[in-house]
């Protein structure tokens, strides 16, 4: 009895299938991780440009504090409503007052001077280029007289679009295309009347 059995074949190639399948999937969560990555390197350099708006908005007030006699040397922001003229980059201002003590006066101009140099980025170079600031800095300082108030104020450009700014808050308006890629941080400064 000479019986015939059929041998199936082997299947060959369903491990190769499964392979195929996991790289898929570990592809799918490697690109989420890059995604993540990216969003957190952003989310970073935002919380980062915050940071340094936040120092020299402190800086300008503190020489502001300083320096009292010649306050009114440092309202070099005349239009509030366009919040111009700045400091900062694209800027044409030169400190120039000349009210007061000359003394006084002198360190007004320098204190501007100095702060226009930090929302420039000159503290840190590469080759010729600025980079110790925030992306297009700009900096305002107005007086409101009918409340003897000074506003300091900080703007540069975000990295992503966000709400834009308050209609108070009109330094670097128009200056960065949309209004959401503005940021800004302000600042109330009142000087008190000792006479």
């Amino acid at each position: 009895m000479n019986f015939h059995r059929k041998i199936r074949p082997i299947q060959a190639g369903y491990s190769m299938i499964e392979v195929l399948v996991t790289l898929v999937i570990l592809m799918l969560g490697l690109l989420g991780l890059v995604g993540l990555m990216l969003l957190s390197q952003r989310s970073e350099m935002e919380s980062y440009q915050r940071a340094q708006a936040l120092v020299l908005l402190q800086d300008m007030a503190g020489r502001i504090n300083a320096n009292r006699t010649a306050a009114p040397c440092y309202a070099i922001t005349t239009d509030a409503i366009n919040g111009t003229p700045y400091l900062g980059v694209s800027s044409s201002v030169t400190p120039s007052c000349s009210s007061g003590s000359v003394e006084a006066y002198t360190l007004a101009n320098n204190d501007l001077t100095a702060w226009n140099n930090l929302l420039t980025g000159t503290a840190e170079q590469s080759g010729t280029t600025n980079l110790g600031a925030m992306i297009g800095a700009r900096g305002c300082v107005s007086f409101d007289s009918a409340s003897g108030t000074y506003l300091v104020t900080v703007a540069w450009q975000g990295n992503g679009k966000t709400a834009a700014p308050g209609s108070g808050l009109s330094c670097g308006k128009g200056l960065y295309g949309d209004e959401t890629m503005r940021r800004v941080v302000s600042m109330p400064l009142q000087i008190a009347n000792l006479n």
